[in-house]
């Protein structure tokens, strides 16, 4: 994902604060606003925030880091796992209540998915 000026701006602002706070000293930091300044990618920002606990810029926080890189979400791993899973398991249920009544709730069976579905897709934008 490319990097926006304000979030180029935001990594400088939080490189800053690691200055104040004496976890950079000076030349570190130089360093590493160079390479903030150069950057074109989110994915080139990580390695420079790697070492440093928080404030972390915006862009690592939003989901945006590379495969692997651990990005703090306040979503619990169980809500992620059912935001994931939840149409194949609408469906599954549907299933079981076509069977189970013998097609009189036919209704619910193609409305369950629907629903589910188009309430996922509402949770996904959000986040």
């Amino acid at each position: 994902m490319r990097l926006s000026d304000a979030e180029r701006q935001d990594a400088l602002d939080v490189l800053e604060e690691h200055v104040r706070t004496g976890r950079l000293d000076i030349d570190e930091y130089g360093a590493r606003t160079a390479k903030v300044t150069a950057a074109k990618r989110v994915s080139e920002l990580i390695p420079l925030f790697d070492d440093l606990p928080s404030p972390r810029p915006s862009a690592l926080l939003n989901g945006a880091a590379a495969p692997g890189v651990p990005v703090m979400s306040g979503e619990s791993p169980l809500a992620g796992f059912l935001t994931r899973s939840a149409v194949p398991i609408a469906i599954v249920l549907a299933i079981v209540v076509l069977i189970l009544s013998r097609g009189r709730l036919l209704i619910i069976s193609v409305a369950l998915p629907l629903v589910v579905a188009a309430i996922a897709g509402m949770r996904r934008r959000r986040s």
